[in-house]
């Protein structure tokens, strides 16, 4: 067994900055064109100002194996797609006995949460909130808020990250805004 140093990062806390990041994700409209309900809007967007950032990960420096706390940070920047809020892709733990923890840094949003079956939860984020993600719970975030949305997150290393299953399925709701609330809403491409 390699003994792995201590070490520390920084963290900004308002814009979701981690240094040092081993890696800098970058999604935009063209990675999640297929996530949001109304294909018109998504071709709208591309047509008037192109590929939108949607949101960044700053993913720290740990091993994502048993043993480890991988962690990372997540700016999800102020937009809507049609009615829908900027989101992330979302997804389950291949290993799907495994819990998350997310912390709430800057800005609103909200967690939304689904079951293979479909059940779906929303826990409301801001700067403070600690929301716990049991295992066998899909997870995506979602920007409510008109500044960008920040959060840490924190997982087992031997979790990993199942983006198919939602990439096929969908969740079965979707977060709207309706007369300036986030509303959820039946998704009518849901699987």
């Amino acid at each position: 067994m390699e003994l792995m140093e201590p070490f520390s990062s920084t963290l900004d806390l308002q814009t979701g900055i981690l240094e040092p990041a081993s890696q800098v994700l970058r999604r935009r409209l063209s990675d999640m064109k297929d996530m949001y309900a109304d294909a018109d809007a998504v071709k709208r967007i591309f047509e008037q100002e192109g590929d939108r950032l949607i949101y960044e990960v700053y993913v720290g420096g740990i091993p994502e194996v048993e043993g480890h706390m991988p962690h990372s940070t997540t700016t999800i920047h102020p937009g809507r797609i049609g009615d829908e809020f900027h989101m992330t892709k979302g997804h389950y733990h291949v290993k799907r006995d495994r819990a998350e923890i997310y912390l709430g840094l800057a800005g609103q949003g909200c967690l939304l949460l689904q079951t293979d079956d479909g059940t779906v939860r929303r826990v409301e984020m801001r700067r403070g909130i600690v929301a716990y993600v049991p295992h066998f719970w899909a997870h995506r975030t979602v920007n409510t808020g008109g500044v960008p949305f920040v959060f840490f997150a924190a997982w087992p290393g031997d979790a990993g990250h199942d983006y198919a299953t939602i990439e096929q399925r969908g969740f079965a709701k979707l977060l709207i805004s309706q007369y300036g609330r986030a509303v959820l809403t039946d998704n009518p491409r849901y699987k």
